[in-house]
């Protein structure tokens, strides 16, 4: 799967790697996991990271971006990894590179990148970045287990979702054989302070449900603001929340930021990408999201998740 991509790697001197904004668990795992591969089996190249920063996932070690200048793109080969829409790229700049590159696990919705590797039945990123280094006999360190492993776990939901199958435990497995701290990384993950409970609490107060059962809650620029975080951690972070509640299969989470309103949508057994993608925007079966320009526009997502639920209801 990965040949053309080694090829390309190794006749490069500047590797410049790239992941989606606003990043999460996998698209940091797997840029850092990369970024320690390529430098511990390549030390001869130049390989840098870059990006916005890393927000709640700034625990994970080498997460602050590279300074880089714009001439280091110039005949250099850019990787973008985890992002699933050119939109979303995080430092446009590698438009300027010689060559692109893009290994992703989301579900498919154009092409971006002079070469692509696509593979939506990966839990993660990081699992397909676990598979390349195991292939391509990349030298596997410490820091690229831990940080691989990391974002497995978290877009893995913990190895509960669908997605996970032998192959996912198998690759994660290979990465434990190499010593690092999951106690640490799993307090870094998912303990919460007084604060964040007392929001979660209030959050739960404000969930609603449709005539269908899909569950919602819909969080205005005031109530952002009250909370103290940011949309993206509204949205985002507190969207599972409402994952286990009985009888619903499908859960979306609306949150106004500046760029319009946040839309997180998932689904337990149910697809809800193609809603993301008629508002466009993406990601996978079970977990997409999008920017819409309102709370009009917002819920009228909402009516379309509600007609997705009643005909998953009649199957």
């Amino acid at each position: 799967m990965f040949e053309s991509v080694m090829a390309g790697i190794r006749d490069a001197g500047t590797i410049i790697l790239h992941r989606h904004n606003n990043p999460d668990g996998d698209a940091l795992g797997s840029q850092i996991g990369l970024w320690s591969l390529l430098k511990n089996t390549f030390p001869e190249k130049k390989v840098y990271k870059v990006g916005d920063g890393a927000g709640r996932y700034a625990f994970m070690k080498e997460s602050t971006m590279d300074e880089v200048p714009d001439e280091a793109f110039e005949g250099a080969l850019c990787i973008i990894l985890d992002c699933g829409s050119e939109h979303l790229v995080s430092d446009k700049r590698y438009q300027k590179a010689a060559h692109t590159v893009r290994i992703d696990h989301h579900l498919f919705c154009g092409k971006f990148c002079d070469e692509e590797v696509i593979d939506s039945s990966f839990e993660s990123c990081c699992g397909m970045i676990a598979l390349m280094a195991e292939e391509q006999g990349l030298s596997l360190t410490p820091l690229a287990a831990e940080s691989l492993y990391t974002g497995m776990v978290t877009d893995s939901g913990r190895f509960r979702f669908d997605s996970v199958g032998a192959r996912t435990l198998r690759l994660a497995a290979g990465l434990r054989e190499i010593p690092f701290d999951t106690n640490a990384m799993y307090r870094n993950l998912y303990s919460e302070d007084l604060a964040a409970l007392k929001r979660r609490s209030a959050f739960i107060d404000r969930i609603q449900l449709t005539e269908h059962r899909v569950a919602w809650v819909y969080t205005d620029k005031a109530g952002v603001e009250a909370m103290g975080v940011t949309p993206f951690d509204v949205s985002r972070g507190m969207v599972n929340t409402m994952a286990d509640l009985k009888g619903v299969r499908v859960w979306v989470n609306f949150a106004e930021a500046p760029e319009g309103v946040f839309c997180e949508l998932r689904g337990s057994g149910v697809n809800v990408n193609p809603i993301a993608v008629r508002y466009g925007g993406g990601g996978h079966a079970a977990a997409s999201g999008a920017t819409v320009a309102d709370r009009k526009t917002a819920m009228a997502m909402l009516a379309d998740l509600d007609t997705l639920a009643k005909e998953t209801e009649e199957q």
